[in-house]
């Protein structure tokens, strides 16, 4: 939309890139979710530490087998609108 308003006032639109894949941070967070990988992927620094820190207890394993699976069964736009 934001394209189609640019070209109505005579500029050009850059072209959208997605610079996040969903199926990488979904891999990420299945396979390296314990050590917080698939949080830094997506920019998430604070939350990265935190997963790093804790891995050795399981949870942030589990977190990430969860989140993995979340990303890859989420809605394509929803994930680009949230972590894009």
């Amino acid at each position: 939309m934001r394209q189609k308003e640019l070209m109505r006032q005579g500029g050009t639109a850059a072209p959208y890139t997605r610079a996040k894949s969903k199926v990488a941070a979904g891999i990420l967070g299945i396979l390296l979710g314990g050590v917080g990988v698939h949080k830094y992927y997506l920019g998430r620094i604070g939350q990265g530490i935190l997963y790093t820190l804790f891995f050795w207890t399981g949870i942030p394993a589990l977190l990430g087998i969860v989140e993995g699976i979340i990303y890859l069964t989420m809605d394509e736009e929803r994930f680009w609108q949230k972590y894009g």
